[in-house]
């Protein structure tokens, strides 16, 4: 397997959190469409080498075997210099470039880190508004093929386990603010949960906020009636008087 050597492989920063991208130092490379859609799944598929197959039958699902692998060799092709330096390419798979950057597999271990009983406790220093940050973006937004909303879906309910446990940790630690932020990020992920909501309205009680409580809960008794008919569940309501 080699690289092509005109661009150094570890300034190859590739971005699937809010958005594509492909970067070669400052500068942002453009690509077709189809060859974006390659490298983003060959990333998120896994760590290892992807089967030439599974790759064209994922992307080109509609088209005859034959056609979906000539369609990922014309791809291949048009990938360019900056393009396949991001990628390992054999005759049977396809392999992410180890060093390589991308954006989702630092996010991805950081959800893990957080949702670990074993790892880093969010108190210490450096663990604050930029883990939340880093757990905030959609996966490819604007993307509908099968295989993107399969793997968003994931990363969405992963991020949104982590962001309410860095909440729950951020309030066991008295650090207020940044509990709000990361349960604001859990409900922007989704906005029905009741989990989250309550996390997010814990935390306004708890630096004091009850007014910002009080608007949160009956943001939240809007949304529910209106999406699913019901009021919110009974211990939000204890919540909000005093009894939770």
């Amino acid at each position: 397997m080699a690289s092509v050597n005109n661009v150094a492989p570890h300034r190859v920063r590739l971005a699937l959190l809010g958005g594509f991208s492909l970067a070669v130092g400052d500068r942002t490379v453009t690509l077709p469409p189809a060859s974006e859609r390659l490298l983003a799944f060959v990333a998120v598929s896994c760590r290892g080498a992807v089967p030439r197959a599974l790759v064209a039958g994922s992307l080109w699902p509609e088209a005859p075997e034959r056609c979906a692998h000539a369609n990922l060799r014309s791809t291949l092709a048009r990938l360019g210099g900056v393009g396949r330096t991001a990628l390992d390419i054999t005759s049977s798979a396809l392999r992410l470039d180890p060093r390589v950057s991308v954006d989702f597999h630092g996010a991805r271990a950081l959800a893990t880190i957080v949702l670990d009983p074993r790892g880093a406790e969010p108190r210490r220093p450096g663990f604050g508004a930029s883990a939340v940050l880093d757990l905030s973006a959609d996966l490819l937004p604007g993307w509908y093929e099968d295989w993107v909303l399969q793997e968003a879906e994931a990363w969405r309910q992963l991020r949104t386990y982590a962001l309410e446990k860095l909440a729950g940790d951020f309030l066991v630690a008295r650090r207020h603010p940044e509990a709000v932020i990361a349960a604001h990020a859990a409900v922007r992920a989704d906005p029905l949960r009741e989990s989250s909501r309550l996390t997010l309205i814990r935390a306004h009680l708890a630096e004091g906020n009850a007014s910002q409580a009080r608007r949160e809960y009956e943001r939240y008794a809007r949304r529910l009636r209106a999406e699913t008919g019901v009021g919110p569940p009974d211990r939000l309501r204890r919540l909000m008087a005093g009894d939770g």
